[in-house]
């Protein structure tokens, strides 16, 4: 997955519109987790059926998660990054 300049750099998913980074804070138990987002909010964080056997979730993983739009302090987990993902996005700005 590098770009093929030799820096060990890969191309990583990156937040749609309506998306957000978050750090998972703590684990609620029934797929749920309690995230911090990037816009400062915490959020209870469904994780979704599709991810649930084949994503392990932990606490201290940076996720995505996707806003309600009805219910703003509730959210779907669409993605998590690796460990080594989450520290590329820490070097480049993306995340505090």
């Amino acid at each position: 997955m590098s770009n093929g300049d030799g820096d060990g750099r890969n191309d990583l998913r990156m937040p749609d519109d309506d998306e957000v980074f978050a750090e998972v804070v703590e684990m609620l138990g029934a797929n749920r987790v309690k995230v911090r987002c990037a816009d400062g909010k915490q959020r209870t964080a469904r994780i979704p059926g599709r991810m649930q056997k084949r994503v392990w979730i932990r606490e201290d993983d940076i996720v995505l998660v996707e806003p309600w739009d009805w219910q703003d302090e509730k959210a779907d987990i669409s993605w998590r990054y690796e460990k080594s993902e989450a520290e590329q996005l820490r070097e480049e700005g993306h995340l505090q």
